[in-house]
């Protein structure tokens, strides 16, 4: 059998290895139009900062190596022209040179393009770049030697615009960063997002939001923002998305859906049988809602490689989509998510609820424990978990993956106080705050609990409510609500006579537990109450006006 991939990295390499080990006598041809068939694209901004030091690390195999150990036919700089499923034909170009070849199963990765929008001036600037591949790494490490202490505009804030924001900052450079949905990192729901612009502001990054560039002036050297504001820049970075790279499919008259990404069936197959489809250029389901999605990631671009070769060798694989689980640092923060975010959860469900927790990565009497703030989002009724996101300085990728996993077992909130996760002080703690975040859920779902979101205080304070701080007397001193009464926890039950059983109250801590404590002793004793969810930790980040401070 003769097979050809276009397209290498994650998903056509592992296609090209997995149809290696599966099939030896298969003659198997990869075709990437690139230098590099296969390369580490998410290291490469990491080279930008230096922490990946040589270059060289990047490149994970080349076309001698795959050939040596995997017999495969790698033909870099080779660019496929058309595809004729009729004939099952191939055209490609080689330095120049053009000729075909036949098939009997093709395998389409060619991966996904940075989006370029139309901003006048743009085909004129001369230092505005993206980051894809090797050689536009060359392009911007060249830029750089000339402006060392210079001035940088990253636009876009997703994932790849924070990596360099990050990195060129950590090279010397003054980083401008321009986001323009509301708020940094949107997919991210937006008080969690305000953790991360305080963690780049504080590491001094200009952070710009609800904004682009609308022109490109002086061959890029300025930019003009859409509220007329001007920036000067030495280098520019578009990091505003990807769109899928289905040209050749599209001229091939394979079927595309969505945002023109290829359509494909349980089996990767396209609309012609016997032309397959894997990575960032397909259509996936997303497995919560079950509809329609992209999502560009590595790791199940290197799943569906894999599985598209066992299909082809006569495996049982099927295609079942993905949940789009990712993780990025910023600086000293670490932030993931897994699954949709509350706005797209309430957009697809009826019962959705959070719940936002605070706990320590290990034990907190041990040296070093530092928080993690932890968002979930499930079903009320069902305990069905739709989604979460994590913040801290460690310890996030582990329990972000647990709940990934737990989405992907159909686990629900009522599972996770029951996962045993591995227990020593430097590691973790006897309650972890998976369990703790289940337990808070739980509390919910049962009606142990109410809780006020931080977005819904202002209105229920102004509608009469009142605001309940039980952190204690030194707390306030670095910050306190503008309106509330403070009773310590500790001795709450002693002045339960200071407060007026006709009122409702909204009870808040530091991070949640102890206004959860305040909240069952009141509501014993008679009290109409609520827990603001998150707490001072979470309200004082996304709405920093409505905090007094020293």
């Amino acid at each position: 059998m003769k097979i050809i991939i276009i397209g290498g990295v994650a998903g056509g390499m592992s296609a090209a290895t997995r149809l290696r080990r599966l099939m030896e006598d298969a003659d198997i041809i990869v075709f990437d139009k690139g230098p590099y068939v296969s390369f580490a694209n998410c290291g490469l901004p990491f080279h930008l900062s230096g922490e990946i030091a040589e270059r060289q690390s990047l490149l994970v195999q080349t076309p001698e190596a795959l050939k040596a150990r995997f017999n495969l036919d790698v033909r870099p700089e080779t660019e496929v022209l058309d595809i004729d499923p009729t004939n099952k034909l191939v055209t490609v170009r080689h330095q120049g040179n053009t000729y075909t070849e036949n098939f009997d199963k093709l395998i389409l990765s060619p991966g996904a393009n940075p989006f370029i929008p139309d901003i006048p001036g743009l085909d004129e600037a001369e230092q505005v770049f993206t980051l894809r591949n090797i050689p536009d790494l060359d392009h911007i490490m060249s830029q750089l030697s000339h402006i060392s202490k210079g001035k940088a505009t990253v636009i876009g804030a997703g994932f790849i615009g924070l990596e360099m924001a990050e990195s060129l900052t950590n090279r010397g450079l003054e980083v401008t960063l321009i986001e323009k949905a509301p708020h940094v990192l949107p997919p991210f729901d937006e008080e969690m997002a305000a953790f991360i612009k305080d963690e780049l502001e504080n590491k001094g990054v200009t952070v710009i939001t609800g904004q682009t560039a609308s022109a490109f002036l002086d061959k890029g050297k300025r930019l003009l923002l859409e509220d007329g504001r001007e920036l000067m820049s030495d280098l520019t970075i578009l990091s505003v998305g990807v769109s899928p790279a289905s040209d050749l499919a599209k001229r091939a008259g394979l079927s595309l859906g969505l945002r023109d990404g290829i359509l494909v069936n349980d089996d990767y197959q396209t609309s012609h049988p016997d032309i397959y489809a894997v990575g960032d250029a397909i259509i996936v389901q997303q497995q919560i809602t079950g509809q329609d999605s992209l999502i560009a990631l590595a790791s199940p671009a290197n799943r569906q490689g894999r599985q598209v070769a066992d299909v082809i060798a006569g495996l049982p694989r099927k295609n079942k989509g993905s949940i789009g689980t990712a993780i990025v640092r910023v600086f000293g923060l670490t932030v993931a998510s897994t699954g949709l975010k509350e706005t797209i959860a309430r957009q697809q469900f009826d019962d959705v609820t959070v719940v936002h927790t605070t706990g320590k990565d290990h034990a907190s009497y041990f040296p070093g424990a530092t928080d993690i703030t932890l968002k979930l989002i499930f079903g009320l009724k069902t305990g069905r978990i739709y989604g979460a996101q994590a913040l801290g300085q460690k310890g996030v990728d582990k329990r972000i993956d647990v709940l990934a996993t737990a989405i992907k077992a159909g686990l629900t909130i009522f599972d996770l106080p029951e996962l045993e996760l591995t227990y020593a002080p430097p590691f973790g703690s006897a309650k972890d705050p998976i369990n703790m975040i289940g337990y808070a859920a739980i509390n919910l779902a049962e009606g142990l609990s109410q809780s006020v979101q931080w977005h819904e205080l202002e209105q229920e304070l102004a509608a009469g409510k009142v605001l309940l701080d039980v952190r204690n007397p030194n707390e306030l001193l670095a910050g306190r609500f503008q309106k509330a009464i403070h009773i310590p926890l500790d001795q709450l039950r002693e002045r339960l006579d200071e407060l007026d059983r006709t009122s409702e109250y909204i009870v808040s801590c530091h991070s949640g537990l102890r206004s959860y404590l305040a909240e069952r002793l009141l509501k014993q004793n008679g009290f109409t109450v609520a827990n603001l969810d998150g707490a001072y930790s979470l309200y004082k980040t996304v709405r920093p006006q409505a905090i007094i401070t020293p």
